[in-house]
């Protein structure tokens, strides 16, 4: 993917990877509300663009706006800051079972 001028970035966490080429990512930020003067966070979900179908859910990754590509979709994964370790631990399990139940039958 070319490297645009003036492209918002966010970072966020995969909530679901369930659709092809398509991930929801969740952004949280931090507000400060204007009369209280607490700190309240706020939540968004964007849909974005994954080409590779690379994430998984849980997965930390960095999006970047660009054209619109669907209704919803106008957003593209840039890269995946840090992958999820429960998704690879419990992939690594299914692996081990498989193999085992291979071996015995």
């Amino acid at each position: 993917m070319k490297e645009q001028k003036n492209k918002k970035m966010k970072v966020g966490v995969v909530v679901s990877s369930a659709m092809d080429k398509t991930v929801v990512v969740l952004v949280e930020r931090t507000v400060q509300h204007p009369v209280f003067k607490k700190y309240v966070r706020k939540k968004r979900k964007f849909m974005a663009h994954d080409e590779k179908n690379e994430c998984k859910q849980g997965d930390k990754v960095e999006i970047m706006e660009c054209r619109p590509l669907s209704k919803h979709k106008c957003w593209c994964v840039k890269n995946i800051l840090k992958k999820s370790e429960l998704m690879s631990e419990l992939s690594e399990e299914v692996l081990n079972v498989e193999v085992v139940a291979d071996n015995q039958g």
